[in-house]
């Protein structure tokens, strides 16, 4: 179980760096307007997480972050020790 989440927080982690860095290239492209770009930029990583989060929140949270994802396994595995 614990495989399947952490693959599904690296494909999420992997994909909303690749969306957040693609779409600023892509505006940066497309316009020369600062607004602009940051308009692209925000309405594309916006959509994207809307995907993720709705796909891997059942299955690992959704963190989208390694530190807090390992706070959180170490966080329940700290609970199952104490009494």
């Amino acid at each position: 179980m614990i495989r399947k989440r952490l693959f599904a927080e690296f494909v999420g982690t992997a994909t909303l760096v690749a969306t957040v860095v693609g779409s600023g290239i892509m505006a940066a492209n497309l316009s020369t307007d600062i607004g602009v770009e940051l308009l692209i930029n925000t309405i594309a990583t916006v959509f994207v997480l809307y995907i993720l989060i709705t796909l891997f929140a059942p299955i690992s949270g959704a963190h989208f972050n390694p530190l807090v994802s390992g706070i959180a396994y170490f966080c329940s595995i700290k609970s199952h020790l104490l009494p």
